[in-house]
This record gives structure tokens, sequence and C-alpha cells, in this order.
């Protein structure tokens, strides 16, 4: 089991199933959303318990982002219908047990920083 919350802590989650596919993504959306990159695991919708308000916002018709309105931490990301939902790793209380698995759209990188050969599972956009 994960516990995680917001910077002010308005908002809690508890993740009760296993999270999988912990990986960082770098598009332009998760750079302008996070301010540099977003690290999530996904774990099924059935199992995150969420106490507190959460602001959602469609950032797209295929995805919507989810953030604490009082302090404005990112903690979730969910596609439409999928079941499942992204779970901010930074945001969990402690440690997490888990490792990135990969970096998705590396392309969108910016530019300040490498991502090292020795990373797992680089991939490009699709």
């Amino acid at each position: 089991m994960l516990k995680g919350s917001c910077l002010c802590g308005d908002v809690r989650f508890t993740v009760t199933g296993a999270p999988f596919d912990p990986a960082a993504c770098h598009c332009n959306q998760c750079r302008k959303m996070s301010g540099h990159v977003w690290a999530a695991a996904i774990v099924r919708e059935a199992d995150i318990e969420i106490v507190g308000e959460v602001r959602w916002y469609e950032a797209t018709p295929r995805a919507r982002r989810g953030f604490c309105p009082r302090c404005g931490s990112s903690l979730f990301w969910q596609e439409q219908g999928s079941g499942n939902m992204d779970f901010a790793l930074g945001a969990v209380d402690g440690p997490t047990g888990l490792h990135l698995a990969r970096h998705i759209f590396i392309e969108s990188k910016g530019d300040y920083y490498d991502i090292p050969d020795s990373e797992p599972g680089q991939e490009g956009e699709s």
C-alpha cells in the first residue's frame, strides 16, 4: 500500500493495488504541467482512493489531469475510459519501492538536461 498527498495536504490518496509501468514522461504537456518531468505509475482506478477535492483539467479529448485546487500540486493523469489512473511518484509519502521502467516522449524533452543511454526504455513519440 502506498499513501500520498499534495503539498498542502488537502488532497490525499491511498493506492491499495499493485502499481505498474512506472515511467518518466518528457512530452510538452507534462513538462508544462510539472515544470520539468512527470514521473508516475499506473494503478487500476478501483485500487486508488482519493480524499479531498481534486480539480480536473481536460488536457486533451483523450486525457485529463488532476491537481489540488489550493496548492496546485499535479497529482493524477487519466486516459478517459481506460479504467486506470496514473499517480505522481513524487507525491508519495515515503519510499515507493518502484524504479522507472522507461522514459517516454524523449524527443520533446527540454534542452537543459540529458538522459543517460543507460536509462531504461527510452521511447519516442507514438
